[in-house]
């Protein structure tokens, strides 16, 4: 089921199932070192993803990049998805990571951020979450105070992937607390060697991403270094995250497809009490949600990320998918786990590590409980 996707893409889907499947799978439990992908997996992914044209894939053509589709960059998210041969977070072999932020960027700025971070040279965080202001950005404490030609940052961030590893940030920040989320947060690209910025805390979880703690005591940040205007940081953001939403949605389809090809293949060679797993109708009914699920969860990421292409307001299509696509591969690869019974809590197979990584989305980039409040703000006001 492609949901007609066009030809190239299929050929694509099908051409990175074969990478996937031949490359990756086979050697996916040695090829990383805590979070980092080994130096020669890395190179050899790359060399692949090269040869493919998708290096730099979603990156603008005027940058040298592909320019690909949002549509096609889902294929590409999905088919990666069905391994655990690549980090969680923080690490990519299809090029820089460029958020939609830095391409506002002009003059001296685009020459400092944007430039050396497609040339590969410098590394880029995004700093929003608070230890009070997660899912609720309204609720944000660092402030961003002007005097004159720059603004004063105090404040602390809490949750910041990558950030041992950056040179700079994206830092969200108040700059009008009584306005909140509209219109009251503003975007400044931060330099972690301004003085003030330090690392605080950094977490161990149970998806083997260790995320960080950002203090700001009196930072120093020039006026230049706010991205648009003042307030305008949110409405920024919301920019990439709705892209970022529709690629939790992607991963989903991937994980859960992945499981639910493990718990079929292991459902029709184990054998309990005499018959195979696959004839009992309890595991059936199990393989059969699993699959009715990923179905409805592939039109609904297919169709958010048709309607962002097209430029329509596809934010509540984004929520839904982002909410459906995350549960529904949490509960894809708890069932997988349950049908392949002791054997499926080692570490010999990849699905205790899809279940702890799937568990997490559920709860990052806009926790579930999120996503529905939202969703329901959409309902009360379109019915």
């Amino acid at each position: 089921m492609d949901f007609q996707l066009p030809e190239e893409l299929r050929m694509l889907k099908d051409q990175l199932r074969r990478f996937v499947d031949t490359q990756m799978i086979p050697v996916e439990r040695e090829t990383c070192e805590g979070q980092e992908l080994k130096p020669e997996y890395r190179a050899k992914f790359e060399s692949h993803i090269k040869q493919m044209g998708l290096w730099v894939m979603d990156v603008p053509a005027e940058f040298g990049g592909g320019d690909m589709s949002l549509l096609a960059s889902v294929v590409v998210w999905q088919e990666l998805a069905r391994t655990i041969a690549l980090p969680a977070r923080g690490t990519s072999i299809l090029g820089p990571n460029v958020r939609a932020i830095l391409y506002s960027l002009e003059g001296e700025m685009k020459e400092k951020y944007l430039l050396p971070v497609l040339r590969g040279e410098k590394r880029a965080c995004f700093a929003q979450t608070e230890p009070d202001a997660g899912s609720d950005p309204g609720s944000m404490r660092t402030t961003a105070v002007r005097h004159g030609d720059h603004y004063v940052i105090n404040g602390t961030k809490r949750f910041i992937s990558g950030a041992g590893k950056s040179d700079f940030m994206q830092l969200m920040a108040a700059t009008d607390r009584s306005k909140g989320s509209k219109g009251g947060i503003s975007c400044f690209l931060v330099d972690f060697d301004t003085p003030g910025v330090k690392l605080g805390a950094r977490y161990n979880t149970m998806m083997g991403d260790q995320p960080w703690e950002i203090i700001f005591e009196d930072v120093k940040v020039p006026v230049s270094h706010r991205v648009g205007g003042e307030g305008e940081g949110f409405k920024l953001g919301q920019k990439w995250l709705g892209v970022g939403r529709v690629s939790h949605g992607a991963r989903a389809l991937g994980v859960a497809e992945r499981c639910l090809e493990l718990a079929t293949s292991y459902a029709k060679q184990r054998v309990t009490f005499g018959k195979p797993l696959a004839d009992r109708q309890g595991i059936q009914w199990m393989l059969a949600d699993m699959y009715i699920e990923l179905q409805a969860a592939r039109l609904l990421v297919y169709n958010a990320a048709c309607q962002i292409e097209a430029g329509v307001d596809a934010r509540t299509d984004a929520y839904i998918c982002k909410y459906y696509a995350d549960e529904m591969a949490f509960k894809a690869a708890d069932m997988c786990m349950q049908i392949h019974g002791g054997i499926g809590l080692t570490t010999d197979l990849p699905i205790e590590k899809f279940w702890r990584q799937q568990r997490s989305y559920r709860i990052t980039e806009g926790a579930s409980e999120v996503m529905k409040t939202v969703i329901a703000r959409h309902v009360l006001k379109a019915y």
